[in-house]
């Protein structure tokens, strides 16, 4: 039971979850300009300042959907960012001049997307590679776009199994701005990169199944080698080298106990491409440095703040470089480095509200599956009151092929603040502990994944920490899905549970994932399972074939637009059970799409979601 008098103040869920001030800044390629997005008009949008300068303004003017990715191109005139309609991600491609204001969309056709991948070098500043599906709606080409006139070309038709998104991803164009590899996924879930000889392909590398999540990264700056993540010779995947010509390989980085290369930050030279660093994750972010040019800087930089550093922007003279540090218990923090002068000056944070208040700590653990596998996560305790006998909060993370990371998460912070303790694990079948790890959750949704979270739940309460009795599950996207088979495959564990946008058949679900993902349609069936083949297996794992079992309450979320997790995902789960009398509360958001973008949407959600938690866990709520 917690004592509610002794937490600290509660902190507002617009401090929380309303617009960040200032966030993700840039300098442009020539050093002058900086970037960053912040609101105008209550909506996000770019803004921009000279260096140097108090002269801030914006320079896009949405009005609905807030700017979430951007980017600077090499003319030093035109900001660059993607846009989608009501979260349908049918990303059009924006382009913003700084001089004259004028906002250009550069792919104005309906219905089409443009995966996200832009390929630009600094030689060619008024061109830029893009993949479009629009001459096949399930396929991405290649075109190429001229900035200045706005005329795009076909440059490399998709021999039909191009992936042209995720990862492993598409096409590999080389510092000349030529197509020279792409990655295919095969019928047996394998992924084949190929080399272009003229205009022909030829097979290069095949990595099984079982090391699809290998990939190449880029080329050397002379693109006579590539660099790539392999693990066809080991657990965990590293970081090499490999010669285009003899295929000879040198290893540059590689940690026996964990991935290298997957959810990792490639810090390349803005000039010469060159491959300089590598941040990789493991219970916390380290840094390995390939390039004694920067080996000082970086030395200088990760002890200058508490933290995960991370180099967002560089000039291409690399005099210049934007920096951010992610805690866990305070707001992104953003500052302007100086390498000659090796001076480090404040920009802003992201949130300077929540600097008022105290915010709760996160650490890592470590613990035994019930079949020996090691399983990694995070516990984040509420502040002020002794760690026994808690409410908590199972968080299960999305993908799943993704994980769980040390730093700043509003909504951890959230939940600790009302009072629970924060649970994460990453269950097998996240990235970042090796192949072996990851190939253990290939046919364990709401198998031996869901095993693992339940393991760290049993070692939670054998630990003393939290009350058996008052245990939540909440999760988006797959961690969605883990929140409904925790409510229907093991209803005793759980006192409540929240779905945002979860699966809960996985036969409707694979059988409706967007024609863009026709290409990736073997990796589903080998990892989850083949819904021609193995129709009893999916259903047997789906929550909605489980109804009979559920028996607490439940609150689902979803966005009418989500083209990856369809919103009949959630409906047909809310009409089975609510004919059966279970308690369902649901929430359709008609402007969103996989995840609620829109602060106000958000801060709905927040506000249904902590008074769901209060009256089943007892924790407190904003009024």
């Amino acid at each position: 039971m917690i004592d509610l008098n002794k937490l600290p103040p509660l902190i507002p869920r617009k401090v929380l979850f309303g617009e960040p001030e200032k966030f993700y800044p840039q300098v442009s390629p020539d050093g002058k300009v900086l970037s960053y997005l912040a609101p105008h008009n209550g909506v996000r949008n770019i803004w921009i300042k000279t260096l140097g300068k108090d002269d801030d303004r914006p320079i896009t003017d949405e009005k609905k959907r807030g700017i979430r990715f951007y980017f600077w191109s090499y003319d030093n005139e035109t900001i660059l960012y993607i846009q989608d309609s009501d979260g349908d991600e049918n990303w059009h491609l924006y382009g913003v001049n700084i001089k004259t204001g004028l906002v250009r969309d550069y792919t104005p056709f309906k219905g089409i997307k443009m995966a996200e991948y832009i390929a630009m070098e600094p030689n060619f500043p008024d061109t830029i590679l893009i993949p479009l599906n629009l001459r096949d709606r399930s396929l991405f080409d290649l075109y190429s776009l001229n900035l200045k006139t706005g005329a795009i070309k076909l440059t490399e038709k998709n021999p039909g199994d191009v992936t042209g998104l995720l990862i492993p991803g598409g096409w590999l164009i080389d510092h000349n701005l030529k197509v020279r590899a792409c990655t295919s996924i095969k019928e047996d879930g394998s992924v084949e990169l190929r080399i272009k000889k003229g205009k022909k392909w030829k097979t290069f590398i095949v990595w099984s199944i079982e090391d699809s999540f290998s990939s190449p990264i880029g080329f050397t700056p002379d693109n006579e080698k590539l660099y790539i993540a392999d693990s066809r010779d080991s657990d965990t995947s590293y970081l090499a080298e490999i010669d285009l010509k003899t295929g000879e390989k040198n290893i540059l980085v590689h940690d026996p106990e964990y991935d290298v290369t997957y959810i990792s930050y490639h810090l390349f030279h803005p000039r010469t491409k060159k491959l300089q660093a590598i941040g990789y994750l493991k219970e916390y972010q380290e840094w390995k440095v390939l390039d004694k040019e920067i080996e000082k800087d970086l030395e200088f930089l990760k002890n200058f703040h508490r933290g995960n550093l991370d180099i967002l922007s560089r000039d291409l003279e690399d005099k210049i470089w934007v920096i951010s540090y992610d805690c866990d218990n305070e707001p992104l923090k953003y500052y302007l480095y100086e390498r000659d002068k090796k001076k480090v000056d404040f920009l802003f944070s992201a949130r300077p509200e929540l600097e008022k208040y105290k915010l709760s700590e996160t650490k890592p653990f470590k613990i035994k599956a019930r079949d020996g596998l090691t399983l990694h996560g995070y516990i984040t305790f509420p502040v002020g009151v002794e760690p026994k006998n808690l409410p908590m909060v199972v968080f299960p993370h999305g993908g799943p092929w993704y994980r769980d990371i040390w730093g700043y998460n509003g909504e951890v912070q959230w939940l600790s603040n009302r009072g629970y303790v924060v649970l994460q694990v990453n269950f097998r079948g996240s990235v970042g502990y090796g192949k072996n790890f990851v190939n253990a959750g290939d046919k364990e949704w709401g198998g031996k994944m869901h095993d693992d979270v339940i393991d760290v739940v049993n070692w939670a309460i054998k630990e003393g920490i939290v009350d058996p009795k008052k245990i939540a599950i909440y999760g988006g996207s797959y961690g969605g899905y883990e929140a409904l088979v925790g409510a229907t495959f093991t209803p005793d564990v759980f006192c409540c549970a929240i779905s945002e946008c979860g699966v809960s058949n996985l036969i409707t679900f694979i059988n409706s994932i967007p024609p863009y993902w026709k290409p990736m349609r073997s990796l589903f069936t080998k990892r989850i399972g083949d819904p021609e083949k193995e129709e009893e297996f999916l259903k047997s794992r789906s929550p909605l074939f489980k109804v009979d079992n559920l028996k607490i309450p439940l609150l689902i979320a979803h966005g009418a637009n989500d083209p990856r997790v369809k919103k009949e995902e959630s409906e047909q789960i809310v009409e089975s059970a609510r004919k059966k009398g279970i308690d369902v509360e649901y929430i359709l958001f008609p402007d969103e799409g996989h995840g609620l973008v829109n602060p106000e949407n958000r801060l709905k959600f927040v506000e249904i979601a902590e008074k769901f938690l209060a009256k089943h866990l007892g924790g407190r709520f904003e009024e």
